[in-house]
């Protein structure tokens, strides 16, 4: 029998809490946040059961949801790993290795980018700016960011994840 999704008691206080935010009739103004919440209850990405669930919550179309989060890369449409490597892919990035990071990445883990390992354990995104050029190649790891990336500084992150 599959489980239908809510949020937890401690998420519907917090959505709740931020709906109240917006004026009344632009609870529709909140969908960014709900769409964390939702995402950080299950399993980091946003299932279509779980994007109806915000639309419902927040008294909205499921297209609506369904727009916002297929635009922005900080939204997960399908299972990740527990480490989600997000390379930033833009210009500056790009000029000073970041198409390198990327291939050693798949290389190493023995994946695509957008793909999981195996074990669950990485998923490889290619995102746009994360504002840290003056430090590029960067990515970020759930809330860290990493920078001026090299082949052993990539080596020393994913044995300190693997453990």
């Amino acid at each position: 029998m599959e489980t239908k999704f809510q949020f937890s008691a401690e998420a519907n206080a917090l959505a709740n809490k931020i709906i109240k935010r917006y004026p009344e009739g632009k609870s529709k103004s909140a969908l960014l946040p709900l769409l964390h919440i939702a995402q950080g209850e299950n399993q980091g990405w946003l299932s279509v059961e779980a994007m109806d669930y915000v639309a419902d919550f927040l008294k909205i179309q499921p297209i609506e949801v369904y727009e916002v989060a297929s635009f922005y890369t900080m939204y997960n449409l399908k299972p990740v790993g527990k480490y989600v490597l997000e390379v930033c892919r833009t210009g500056p990035c790009c000029l000073n290795g970041a198409e390198d990071v990327i291939d050693y990445l798949q290389n190493k883990l023995g994946i695509k980018v957008g793909e999981t390992t195996v074990e669950g354990k990485f998923t490889i995104k290619t995102v746009e700016c994360l504002a840290s050029c003056g430090t590029a190649p960067m990515m970020q790891v759930g809330m860290h960011y990493h920078e001026n990336l090299s082949k052993e500084k990539i080596d020393g992150l994913l044995e300190e994840f693997r453990k």
